[in-house]
């Protein structure tokens, strides 16, 4: 054997050492990866946890968990999935035909009861409406004076009504507020319109309570709105020429127009809420109006028409007339506004959470407004007379306040237009 070929064969047998630095870095960038994506995770749970459930037990964002989920999936980039369960709700739950309203849902009329109908200057009392369906029912159509009157004399009425001649066993309310007896507000939410703070805003305050008749819901959530807002002499949002606007000016009155057309920016505005289009213009429901058109009327819903809805409308003379309830499209809104005589009319909000209607009648006509002497103008309302009390009611509103001492001539506003 060679004295040099053993130990060549032997070194040529042992085994290599492993390099196991590639694997180690290998190994420890893979556990980095699952840290991250672990923290990720917890973060994003965590998040999930707190904004749900701060949604969850928010009132604000609606009376039901649904509700609340549904808004708080809507302001965090699910609007598309939560338009696609509701749309397939509605769809399959459309609103029966034919049928008569629950005992008691049309209001029988009662008699106006004014002390002093000379003392200031007022409207007329309202002709009664014409209902869509027809033979009418007993009180169909008819006002009722309600809420705390003025000087001794009515400043709002109401009554009920079917909403069309097909889906007769909804029933929906109609509001008639008297704007020479009357004192107008919008009061701003911090999440419609946003921002703030604002000079006016939930709770109604004890001093505004003394003279408060009436308050209702405004309109979309600002991002859904097609319009601008406009209050306490700043633009919070820019207004859109052509929108539907409520205007209030700075002797008290209002008026709701086409902005650009019937009403715009003057020293005596100190108020502009807009909402969408005009429903009704020149007494009459607007050209083109389509039920099915929820892109622009209701994109929320999908392609349920038929749903809580709301509006308003001015009338020839200036009062305001409201307009909510089940069971409605847009085209029947329309319709329903311009029966009740408004010249112009814009749809505020919808969905059974948000239309709300309150009168205030406090025991002898004097004293605060609270919820416990409020009434809804319909009783499947949600919210009761109560949410406008409320600290953490968030949206804007709209408030009518006795005023007795306003002379006659400020009653049409500045800038508007009565036909």
């Amino acid at each position: 054997m060679s004295s040099t070929g053993a130990p060549s064969a032997v070194r040529s047998a042992r085994p290599r050492p492993i390099r196991r630095g590639g694997s180690r870095r290998r190994s420890l960038a893979r556990r980095r990866l699952r840290a991250a994506i672990a923290l990720i995770l917890a973060g994003f749970t965590l998040w999930l946890g707190i904004s749900l459930g701060t949604a969850l037990t928010n009132p604000a964002l609606g009376s039901s968990v649904a509700s609340r989920f549904a808004e708080w999936g809507r302001g965090n980039g699910g609007a598309s999935i939560v338009n696609w369960v509701e749309n397939l709700w509605y769809t399959h739950h459309p609103p029966p035909v034919g049928g008569r309203p629950p005992v008691g849902a049309i209001r029988k009329p009662s008699a106006a009861t004014a002390s002093n109908t000379v003392g200031l200057p007022h409207l007329p009392t309202p002709p009664a409406i014409v209902p869509p369906a027809s033979p009418p029912l007993p009180g169909e159509g008819q006002w009722t004076p309600v809420g705390r009157s003025v000087d001794g004399i009515p400043a709002v009425y109401e009554t009920t009504l079917r909403p069309d001649a097909v889906h007769t066993s909804y029933v929906v309310g109609v509001a008639w507020m008297d704007t020479k007896l009357l004192d107008t507000t919008l009061y701003s939410g911090s999440q419609i319109p946003g921002g703030g703070p604002y000079l006016h805003s939930a709770p109604i305050p004890p001093a505004a309570a003394d003279s408060l008749v009436a308050a209702f819901n405004a309109g979309f959530l600002m991002a859904a709105a097609e319009g601008g807002y406009y209050t306490d002499g700043r633009v919070v949002l820019p207004l859109r020429t052509g929108a539907a606007s409520f205007v209030v000016y700075r002797d008290g009155t209002a008026t709701v127009g086409q902005w650009g057309v019937d009403v715009s920016m003057t020293p005596d505005v100190v108020s502009v809420r807009q909402n969408l289009d005009l429903l009704v213009d020149h007494g009459q429901p607007v050209p083109g109006l389509n039920s099915a058109d929820t892109t622009k009327w209701g994109a929320t819903l999908g392609d349920a028409v038929y749903v809580w809805r709301s509006g308003l409308g001015v009338t020839a003379n200036g009062a305001l007339v409201y307009v909510g309830g089940p069971g409605l499209n847009i085209t029947d809104l329309a319709d329903l506004l311009a029966r009740a005589g408004a010249v112009r009319a814009m749809e505020l909000d919808i969905n059974t959470d948000w239309v709300n209607f309150s009168v205030y009648a406090p025991a002898g006509g004097t004293g605060p407004a609270v919820p416990a002497n409020g009434s809804l103008l319909l009783p499947g309302m949600v919210g009761g007379p109560t949410r406008y009390f409320e600290p953490w009611w968030a949206r804007d509103f709209i408030t009518l306040s006795a005023v007795p001492t306003r002379p006659a001539a400020s009653a049409q506003g500045p800038g508007r237009r009565t036909g």
